[in-house]
């Protein structure tokens, strides 16, 4: 078993410099392994990028972080994480497949944080490789939020269907996404992947226009639960196709022992995300 290496920062990573520098070593990365580093960070909630946050994904300003917020917070451990030099796959064209978060209790905005992120849980894929960047938030030792993100790096896979389902649905809303909504989530993110950002930047990784980040489409749904949710639960979501800004999306939730929900393109009904919340 490898020896883990437990890295304590004393700030938040540069992700301008750290995705320079994914663009200039992802031709030279290789390897089988994923590395054995824990990177840790201690921190407090700036309340002005909470409230920015909130706007662009459509929560209300509450005392309580969004169930999504602690996520972009783990993001710039898991961009340093995934541009080590040890690490076997490179940045630019990984692909998130799905997020799934536990709330063990409402997180609330002036408490200090504790996060870890680690990569874990090597495995085949039928178009390649995927693995896990787990991030995990205490208070005072307590666990009190974690998510798993699955990555896919494509090539090499052991093949199979790449069927789309596309059903017909009733949407119980639709909502416009505005072109900006890339740059706008970017701006509170710290993503700034060309794909999301210019319709320009976005052709040349073979997309006609810039698409909406998956972890917005994952906000924007859960802010539609707001006030019908226990303090403690789990949401998980599947990535599908993505989100050609401007865009028209439907939502569709229904309650079951849980919520299972879907968002969806509202003119042809091609599936962006579906989820559970238990």
């Amino acid at each position: 078993m490898p020896t883990v290496h437990t890295r304590e920062l004393s700030a938040t990573p540069n992700l301008t410099m750290l995705f320079g520098k994914a663009v200039l070593t992802g031709f030279t990365r290789h390897g089988s392994s994923l590395p054995s580093t824990v990177y840790s960070r201690d921190l407090v909630v700036d309340p002005g990028h909470l409230a920015a946050y909130n706007k662009v994904c459509g929560f209300r300003l509450t005392d309580e972080l969004p169930v999504t917020y602690p996520h972009i917070l783990g993001f710039p451990l898991q961009v340093k994480l995934m541009t080590d030099g040890d690490f076997p796959f490179p940045l630019v064209g990984s692909v998130h497949l799905a997020n799934r978060i536990t709330q063990h209790r409402p997180v609330r905005a002036e408490e200090a944080l504790s996060l870890k992120v680690h990569v874990d849980n090597l495995r085949d894929h039928a178009k390649g490789k995927q693995f896990d960047m787990v991030t995990e938030v205490t208070v005072d030792g307590e666990v009190v939020w974690d998510s798993v993100s699955t990555y896919l790096r494509r090539g090499g896979g052991t093949g199979g269907s790449s069927e789309k389902e596309i059903v017909v649905r009733q949407p119980r809303a639709v909502w416009r996404v505005p072109e900006d909504i890339g740059r706008r989530y970017a701006e509170v993110s710290g993503d700034r992947n060309p794909i999301h950002t210019h319709a320009l930047t976005a052709k040349l990784f073979g997309f006609p226009r810039a698409i909406a980040h998956g972890m917005w489409t994952k906000a924007r749904c859960m802010a539609a639960f707001e006030g019908r949710l226990p303090d403690a639960y789990t949401v998980d979501v599947r990535f599908k196709l993505p989100v050609l800004l401007p865009a028209k999306v439907g939502f569709v939730a229904t309650q079951q022992h849980g919520w299972q929900f879907e968002l969806f393109d509202a003119r042809r009904g091609k599936p962006h995300l579906s989820g559970v919340i238990s």
